[in-house]
């Protein structure tokens, strides 16, 4: 590993804030029930702020990975116990801590049978999730990729709605189809990078260009089923509108990040000839998921299948950003995954808090709200805004770098994919218009009460996430500038080494392309603007900091 730039922690953090919530679980079948949900609800909270010192100790200058702890797990095969993070890893780790406190105020009252399964569930979840994002192991991360199935699993199968099983099932073969062939690319790396698992080391072996297409396919569907990337994601909404509310909040604004993450970490960096290659192919898969899926959201009388359906188009504009393969559309992809995260979990924390009341997700049943539940109205009306990219919240930044990046890849394309933010706006707002200013139906007259103070506690941080990033988004951007830098940088490297040796017969132009080639040189190798030179998008602000 002398090779490899590593920033070791003088304190095991990232252990600390994985392993607490599996220690969580230890404890908590020794309690009473009401004292578990409390000590759940304490242990997630606890977590969150063993995470913050992560952010506040981060250096942004650098590329490399901080809070690093490796200790040898297994001599033969070289596993080891191997943990860091780096600016694409930071964000995605803060928002897991940050959203499970509200996935277990938002079952205190939802989850009454089974109460200790379903918060040890959880926080085996977490755990997971959080190894994922930070194992620098290729043996340790699949270990928690594999981990993390059997908790959604079962909060789908166990605490879901009626056609529970189907959509638990359905949510299992595709992910586990996925795996399968991700452990095969796994191995394949093994052998053909130097018999090691260390995912910085692998990232700087050069690949044959066979290999790289074979590995990118399984990566690809690895990925693309977590992400879900269309046309693998039928079993999205079933799994959605069948979980209780914690698990689409889980499902939505975490797992769904997984596929992107891998993408970034894994499908970028070690395979950038096939990544270019098969550029245009995942680019138009995002498109159509853009559309199609903003599409499929008019067409929801559910609310849950809505937001499932818009999830669907917004994760297109993640892997959009992502294979733009410039910084401007790889920093706006991860910070989209921080807003989609942030507003679509709080869209189905408010549909939780509406069944609770009405025991229904159509829209036709929960119609008039405004006059009943004038506080949920307004918390409605701020997240559906949030989710379409009004300007001034948190996903207008990040759709708009994505947007730049793409713009730098092909004008057409941009324009093609700026419709999927009015098509999000017209179901958004049509959603508003029924949901909180139609005619109230009979059944709900008299019978809604509007949030308490729980339901508050849980939404009100989120509103003023919504506006934090939307109005000031660098404390979120600048920690990634470094490490995007790097990745766009390495990439092109690569690519320009194995140009010079003539061995990547590369088709530049797509019909979705204009100009392809004069873009690339004039724009992503130079990383227009951020990659090369402190000037662009957010730049002053950096060098101040």
């Amino acid at each position: 590993m002398s090779d490899v730039n590593l920033q070791t922690g003088s304190f095991p953090w990232l252990s600390l804030i994985i392993w607490l919530p599996l220690l969580g679980v230890a404890i908590l079948f020794g309690v009473r029930e009401r004292t578990a949900r409390w000590m759940a609800l304490g242990v997630t909270i606890v977590d969150f702020l063993l995470s913050v010192p992560l952010w506040l100790q981060f250096d942004p200058t650098v590329s490399s990975m901080q809070f690093v702890e490796r200790v040898p797990w297994i001599n033969a095969p070289p596993i080891n116990y191997s943990l860091g993070i780096d600016g694409i890893s930071l964000p995605l780790v803060l928002l897991t801590t940050f959203l499970m406190p509200f996935c277990m105020l938002v079952s205190w009252q939802a989850i009454v049978s089974r109460v200790k399964e379903f918060l040890a569930t959880l926080l085996i979840m977490e755990t997971a999730m959080l190894g994922v994002f930070s194992a620098l192991d290729f043996v340790f991360f699949y270990v928690f990729w594999e981990v993390m199935l059997i908790p959604m699993y079962l909060l789908i199968g166990v605490w879901g709605g009626p056609d529970r099983i189907y959509a638990a099932i359905k949510f299992f073969l595709y992910t586990i189809a996925g795996s399968l062939l991700l452990l095969i690319a796994i191995l394949v790396l093994y052998f053909q990078g130097g018999q090691t698992f260390d995912i910085l080391l692998l990232s700087r072996v050069g690949y044959s260009e066979t290999t790289q297409m074979w590995l990118f396919w399984a990566f690809f569907a690895a990925f693309a089923v977590k992400v879900p990337m269309f046309p693998f994601h039928t079993w999205l909404p079933d799994a959605h509108v069948e979980a209780p509310t914690a698990g689409s909040v889980v499902l939505a604004s975490v797992l769904l990040k997984m596929g992107a993450y891998g993408f970034l970490r894994f499908t970028l960096p070690m395979l950038p000839d096939a990544t270019e290659r098969f550029t245009p192919v995942i680019i138009t898969l995002s498109v159509i998921a853009i559309i199609y899926g903003a599409y499929m959201a008019l067409a929801q009388a559910d609310l849950k299948k809505l937001i499932a359906y818009s999830s669907v188009s917004h994760m297109g504009f993640v892997t959009l950003g992502i294979f733009v393969l410039n910084a401007q559309g790889i920093e706006g992809a991860i910070l989209q995954m921080v807003n989609h995260g942030i507003t679509t979990g709080a869209l189905f924390l408010c549909v939780g808090i509406i069944y609770e009341r009405t025991h229904s997700r159509l829209i036709a049943d929960n119609r008039g709200l405004a006059g009943p539940m004038p506080r949920y109205a307004t918390l409605l009306v701020i997240f559906a805004l949030s989710s379409l990219g009004l300007p001034g919240m948190n996903s207008f930044v990040g759709e708009f770098l994505v947007l730049v990046g793409t713009f730098f890849w092909s004008k057409a394309l941009a324009a093609v994919t700026a419709f999927g933010i009015i098509l999000a706006a017209a179901y958004m707002l049509w959603m508003v218009q029924r949901v909180v200013f139609g005619t109230q139906a009979p059944q709900t007259l008299g019978h809604l009460r509007d949030v308490g103070l729980r339901e508050m506690a849980i939404l009100s941080p989120l509103v003023l996430v919504v506006f934090w990033i939307g109005i000031y988004p660098n404390p979120v951007l600048i920690p990634m500038h470094a490490s995007v830098n790097q990745l766009v940088q390495h990439v092109d490297e690569r690519l320009a080494g194995t140009q010079a040796r003539g061995e990547s017969p590369v088709n530049r132009h797509s019909p979705l392309v204009i100009d392809r080639e004069t873009e690339k040189t004039s724009m992503v190798t130079n990383h227009s603007p951020l990659a090369k030179s402190d000037e662009g998008f957010f730049a002053s602000s950096r060098n101040d900091h």
